[in-house]
């Protein structure tokens, strides 16, 4: 199920990596500009698409990362959890938290096969600073999927601190794992399993 929604919000927004005029941008207009321009860029590079992980993590993190809010989606996903951690700990679960959807999204990057995306308009006040940008992703011989990215604007631009997937929560999905983790092992117990998965990856996509 993780990623499944993963992919699919991969095949839905691509922000660029830090921009200057495109902060002015509506946040739906941004969304819908940087994925045909990032779509555009996948169907051209054959590296990519035999799965070239170097070079698939490059602009992972060049293109996606630099629009999501990590901190706050970790803090949601821990929820309760989170305040009892130490500061030192919350650093590291973000740091293996973004190194985990790293590695996901990179491996949703390289699965994308000419779906369709259907952008929807954006039911937000001018001065509003959280919005939901909505859209569905089309793809032959399948059901029609709903993606919702729940995005805050901060003085860096608009950032993604959620995703739903189909009505799938990415934050919600990853709360329960953190949470029986955390239960089990405590805080330290939810770093090792996020860093041994993390080392897991690594190794398969070596």
């Amino acid at each position: 199920m993780k990623k499944r929604i993963a992919f699919l919000a991969f095949v839905g927004f691509v922000p660029f990596a830090p921009a200057t005029a495109q902060d002015a941008q509506a946040p739906d207009a941004l969304v819908k500009d940087v994925t045909q321009d990032v779509i555009a860029i996948v169907k051209q590079d054959r590296d990519i698409q035999s799965g070239n992980t170097k070079k698939t993590i490059a602009l992972v993190e060049q293109k996606i990362l630099p629009h999501f809010n990590f901190t706050r989606m970790t803090v949601l996903a821990m929820g309760v959890n989170w305040r009892k951690a130490t500061p030192d700990q919350q650093k590291l679960v973000v740091d293996q938290f973004r190194t985990l959807l790293v590695r996901t999204y990179s491996t949703a990057l390289t699965s994308y096969r000419n779906q369709t995306i259907d952008f929807k308009p954006l039911r937000a006040q001018p001065a509003d600073t959280e919005v939901t940008v909505r859209l569905e992703v089309r793809q032959s011989g399948a059901e029609p999927v709903t993606i919702d990215y729940s995005m805050e604007k901060t003085p860096s631009g608009w950032k993604v601190y959620d995703v739903v997937v189909g009505g799938v929560s990415l934050v919600t999905t990853y709360r329960d794992t953190f949470a029986n983790e955390i239960r089990n092992a405590g805080v330290d117990g939810l770093i090792k399993t996020l860093s041994d998965k993390n080392r897991q990856l690594e190794t398969k996509s070596g």
